[in-house]
C-alpha cells in the first residue's frame, strides 16, 4: 500500500493536465524526507500539462518537506504557504512555482464538505 503523498503524485501524473496551472511553465522538485531517506518527485509543468517522474534533476524550485507534513499537505490538513512561513517547508530557487502549485493540494476537510 502506498502512502498519501505517493498517491497524490501518482494521481497527478495520471491526470496529465491541470487547468489550475494553465499559465504556469516550470519545474518543481519535491523532496519528501523520511528519516535518512528521501523520495524525490520532479514535476514538469508546461501551461497546465503536467509530467511527474522520480528523476533527481535540477528544477526551478526545490521543495523539501518532512514525510509526516507532506501527508498532511496532500490530505488537506496543512496549508503549504503557512508551513513555508513557519519554516517547516524549505523552498530553494524560485518561490512562484510553489505558490502556484499549492492550488493542487486539497483544502481543509470542513471546506470540502461545504462545497
Amino acid at each position: 500500500m502506498t502512502d498519501p503523498s505517493t498517491e497524490f503524485f501518482m494521481e497527478l501524473q495520471r491526470r496529465g493536465h491541470e487547468p489550475l496551472l494553465r499559465k504556469v511553465k516550470g519545474t518543481i522538485r519535491f523532496e519528501v524526507v523520511h528519516g535518512k531517506s528521501r523520495a524525490r518527485w520532479l514535476i514538469e509543468i508546461d501551461r497546465g500539462d503536467v509530467t511527474v517522474s522520480r528523476r533527481n534533476a535540477s528544477a526551478d524550485s526545490t521543495v523539501r518537506v518532512d514525510h509526516a507534513l507532506a501527508e498532511r499537505l496532500v490530505t488537506g490538513q496543512a496549508n503549504a504557504m503557512a508551513e513555508v512561513l513557519r519554516g517547516r517547508i524549505t523552498v530553494e530557487g524560485e518561490l512562484e512555482p510553489m505558490i502556484l502549485f499549492q492550488r493542487l493540494f486539497p483544502g481543509p476537510p470542513l471546506a470540502r464538505r461545504k462545497r
